[in-house]
């Protein structure tokens, strides 16, 4: 646990298991909160998150990110006391300009909240801002967290880091089940104090073994000055982030005091195959991509067979949500509380989040492919108008056009393919040197393929589903053989919990085999690639990492959808 990860193949092993851990944990505690809390509550507590995340996630998430980790790993090489010390003076600065805000925030936050979150009443919004106020706690241990996490990674030291965020989850998971029956609402609050203080406490003695100490002053150093300029594009393109989800949190408001539950839980299984498969290809193939920056042909060669790869893991996820979005909502959080009105919302949201789930992993993997040419500026500047698109989208959708929150979701979706587009078409201008068509044939096969694979998923789903044919809801109802099935004998009844979870998972294995075949039948490469990678997972022994390994570690910035 103490010892650097000397290979990058080992950190990003490591890495990628510590975030499936995660996930799932998120999952876990989605479920827990919607054990003890209806949607109403809850869109309360999630609300309440928005005045601490904007000030985390713009002030100190938006250094950490792009500027803290580089500057660091330099000053390391130059002399440990120069790098210590940098890493004190940011943890000072950090709390100083964090603190003055929340001071601020706290004290206007009715007034804040009246604005950002207009559709919740008097007493809802006295509820908010009392859960808020104790939330800016929380977030002030994440101010030194994330520095020390900064530290460790520079270090090569990814276990406890990767540590960390399990903790956080579990801290919110056992403080609501321990404490709501007597704290009520204020109980996943307190989760997230001791998430977060358990956070910083895990890396706080690897960190100081190593050298960390708060330092007691407060200097403008070449090196901090330095982090400040490096973070102020990532500061400018993270304060619209938080603009976008702010306008999330407004027009929810407008909609129903539940809409922010139902949002925030479709975003949370999206967010799944998005960092899985997303944000985990795009970070691998970085590094290659910055080798290959001054060799056009080689470098597309790379981004396109990333490309490829990526949009075949993704686009069938993104079909079984779709497909599958009310079984898998009603698994995940289908607890007594909450209702099939609720389910059916959460459903809406999750498909409207799903169609957009492949182009926010390819914008993922085409941002960085700027960055591997030195060219930060124009991922920015389109991420940027592809966040003002998602803002009028939302106005247009929910307040002109009337739509339920799913709105929302299809904003986001919309805003992230055109942010796709935009980056491939000015990527494809500075290295391209082919057709357009011709370069997505391979990524209309994979839709082609998942589009079948829908298809006979949807059928099954309706054909053993017992509701299906009581309620004739669906199109086997108008089917003239069908009214002659004696269908008890085969159906299962989805109201039970292992019925429902035995149909999905048949119905996920049917259609991936299909999506394979089909695959197959359209020749595509990535089949044959996937097949590979299982082949090697399966049968590949892994040789140990030599003591002298040579090959450099080089942490990357936090990704905030990874």
């Amino acid at each position: 646990m103490m010892d650097p990860q000397e290979s990058v193949l080992s950190a990003a092993t490591l890495i990628m298991f510590m975030i499936v851990a995660s996930r799932i944990l998120g999952l876990i505690r989605q479920r827990v909160l919607a054990h003890f809390f209806i949607p109403d509550e809850l869109s309360l507590f999630f609300a309440a998150f928005r005045l601490p995340d904007l000030v985390f996630e713009v002030l100190v998430f938006g250094t950490f990110a792009s500027a803290f980790i580089p500057v660091f790993t330099r000053s390391l090489k130059e002399g440990k006391d120069k790098a210590w010390e940098t890493a004190g003076i940011i943890v000072n600065l950090g709390l100083i300009i964090f603190i003055f805000f929340s001071v601020i925030l706290s004290l206007h936050a009715n007034f804040v909240y009246g604005v950002l979150a207009p559709g919740y009443s008097g007493e809802d919004r006295d509820t908010i801002v009392s859960l808020a106020r104790i939330l800016f706690a929380a977030q002030g241990f994440f101010v030194v967290s994330y520095v020390l996490t900064g530290v460790l990674e520079s270090l090569r030291r990814f276990l406890i880091p990767a540590l960390a965020p399990l903790f956080y989850n579990l801290g919110i998971i056992l403080g609501t089940a321990f404490l709501a029956p007597t704290l009520g609402l204020k109980a996943p609050v307190v989760g997230v104090v001791i998430g977060a203080m358990l956070h910083f406490l895990i890396q706080l003695p690897l960190a100081i073994k190593l050298g960390f100490s708060f330092v007691p002053r407060v200097k403008f150093t070449p090196d901090v000055k330095k982090i400040a300029k490096l973070a102020a594009p990532r500061i400018l393109e993270t304060f619209f982030l938080q603009i976008s989800k702010t306008t999330e949190l407004f027009f929810s408001s407008l909609i129903s005091t539940a809409s922010y539950t139902y949002y925030t839980f479709g975003n949370t299984l999206q967010l799944v195959p998005v960092g899985l498969f997303g944000t985990s290809i795009a970070k691998a193939a970085l590094p290659t991509l910055a080798r290959k920056s001054t060799s056009p042909n080689e470098f597309r060669k790379t981004l396109l067979s990333a490309l490829y790869d990526m949009s075949f893991l993704v686009i069938p996820v993104a079909t079984f949500f779709i497909v599958l979005r009310v079984p898998i909502i009603r698994l995940v959080y289908g607890t007594d509380i909450f209702s099939w009105e609720a389910t059916v919302q959460t459903g809406y949201v999750l498909s409207a989040f799903s169609v957009g789930i492949v182009t926010q992993a390819v914008a993922s993997l085409l941002a960085r492919s700027f960055y591997a040419l030195h060219n930060t500026k124009t991922p920015v500047v389109i991420s940027i108008s592809s966040i003002l698109l998602i803002i009028l989208l939302d106005f247009l959708l929910i307040r002109v056009l009337g739509f339920g929150v799913w709105g929302l979701a299809a904003a986001y979706s919309i805003g992230s393919f055109a942010q796709a587009i935009t980056l491939f078409y000015f990527l494809n201008k500075k290295i391209g040197n082919g057709s357009f068509t011709k370069m997505l044939l391979p990524i209309i096969k994979s839709v082609i393929s998942a589009l079948g694979s829908g298809i006979v998923m949807y059928i099954l789903l309706k054909f053993f589903d017992r509701w299906t044919w009581i309620k004739k809801i669906s199109f086997i109802s108008t089917i003239d053989i069908a009214k002659d099935i004696n269908f008890e004998r085969f159906v299962l009844d989805t109201r039970y919990t292992a019925n429902l979870l035995i149909l999905t998972i048949i119905v996920t294995l049917v259609g991936g085999v299909v999506y394979l075949f089909l695959a197959i039948l359209l020749k595509s490469k990535e089949v044959w690639n996937f097949f590979n990678l299982i082949r090697r997972i399966l049968v590949r022994r892994v040789a140990p990492i030599p003591s002298k390994e040579q090959e450099p570690v080089t942490p990357t910035p936090t990704d905030e959808s990874g």
